[in-house]
């Protein structure tokens, strides 16, 4: 209720009780903001924010609105040239459905953005959990009571690392609404984890991450490196654009040489990506990963999928419209879901299956714009939670779509016998 002001009201009055709450909230909320952030604007600006604001409700809201500030506000310069484009929550939410977690397995996103895997993740595994105990819900991304498996889950099973400062601030802001105080979303340089300890022992980055460090350190594979995880599910999208160039960061990946087994000069960061993620799973863990359509099929890039087949059983590729990441880029894109061989839960097999499906809808036009599922009338339809509902074939929305890529790979799952299915 502090937040809100008068049409009459004074605006130093004003700015003085935002400020209060916004000092209040850097005290509750360690990383979400960076070090002695001021509130920086003009009284009658912050008054003005606040009229604007106080009668828009984000609680209860999708994240489509909280995915477009953050858009907007991680202007696209920073983000193109690095290739770190936003993956569309209906892409997120067929990978959930497919990878299909468990309370009890833990997840990871190594090139987490504004955190879309994880937070839907959460819900998903969230709504499993108030079923399991005949409980409904009004919309997961509330303020609301939840159960305290709930909550154990958040804390304890799921992480997140970004390597934009910026980037991590917003993911942690958006786990911590998604009901996490103490969020295991970390500032981390991904890829050059030779040198993570230089990071983790320095004082000003432990007072924000330590709590989260502490936690990711028990699921390490060997007690002192920094190489090798433990992790049940990881789901992500890394940088596809720009090489690593420095030969001390490519030495430590097999995937740093070429198909002769030679070093490179440079590798593509994703290729890296492919390697570092699968070090943090363990055996029988599995991932779902966005990358280039090029990766797939150019004859160059053979030694990559070889790498990944000796690794593990490639249980799915789902080729992505070209329009799903534009306005920012028109690269085809495929998602690849994987299981790592073990003996128990994916035993190794020379001869099998693999799930093929190519998106049929485009979801969005062609400057970028998503598209809308219509009625007879030619109304944009609203689902449960007075959403619009974009036009896509990926999965089944709340029974007011048709089946799609998901639930035909669940079925797949099923016959083939997939030990998370």
């Amino acid at each position: 209720m502090e937040f809100r002001a008068k049409n009459d009201e004074d605006e130093t009055e004003v700015f003085k009780r935002i400020e209060k709450l916004f000092d209040d909230a850097q005290k509750n909320w360690k990383g979400a903001f960076a070090p002695n952030t001021k509130l920086d604007m003009q009284p009658s600006t912050v008054k003005s924010c606040v009229l604007e604001f106080q009668d828009v409700k984000l609680f209860n809201s999708n994240l489509e609105v909280v995915d477009e500030a953050f858009e907007y506000l991680i202007n696209k310069s920073s983000k193109g040239e690095k290739g770190q484009y936003f993956t569309p929550r209906y892409v997120i939410d067929m990978c959930v459905r497919m990878l299909n977690p468990k309370e009890e397995e833990t997840m990871i996103d190594t090139a987490a953005g504004s955190c879309g895997f994880p937070v839907h993740t959460i819900f998903y595994v969230w709504q499993k959990i108030l079923e399991r105990k005949g409980l409904t819900r009004s919309h997961l991304f509330t303020l609301e009571q939840k159960p305290a498996e709930c909550t154990d889950y958040v804390v304890n099973k799921v992480f997140a690392i970004d390597f934009d400062p910026k980037a991590v601030r917003v993911a942690r802001t958006l786990n911590l609404i998604a009901g996490d105080g103490q969020t295991n979303v970390l500032h981390l340089n991904n890829l050059d984890y030779d040198r993570w300890s230089e990071t983790t022992n320095d004082e000003n980055w432990q007072d924000t991450y330590f709590e989260g460090w502490k936690k990711l350190r028990k699921l390490r594979k060997q007690k002192d490196s920094d190489q090798d995880f433990n992790f049940d599910i990881l789901m992500a999208n890394p940088p596809f654009a720009g090489d690593i160039k420095e030969s001390r960061i490519i030495s430590k990946y097999e995937l740093g040489k070429n198909d002769k087994g030679k070093y490179q000069n440079k590798v593509g960061r994703d290729i890296l990506f492919i390697e570092r993620n699968l070090n943090f799973l363990k055996s029988g863990g599995r991932m779902a990963i966005v990358l280039p359509q090029g990766r797939f099929n150019n004859s160059s890039d053979k030694y990559i999928r070889d790498y990944i087949a000796e690794r593990c059983r490639i249980l799915a590729v789902v080729g992505l419209h070209g329009n799903v990441f534009k306005p920012h880029t028109g690269t085809k894109t495929s998602v690849l879901i994987v299981q790592k061989w073990d003996e128990k839960l994916c035993p190794k097999k020379d001869d099998y299956d693999i799930f093929f499906a190519t998106m049929q809808k485009p979801s969005k036009d062609n400057s970028g714009d998503k598209i809308y599922v219509r009625d007879e009338n030619g109304q944009p339809k609203l689902d449960s939670h007075g959403h619009l509902i974009v036009d896509h074939d990926l999965f089944n929305h709340e029974g007011l779509t048709q089946d799609g890529i998901a639930e035909a790979f669940a079925e797949f799952a099923k016959k083939e016998g997939l030990s998370f299915f």
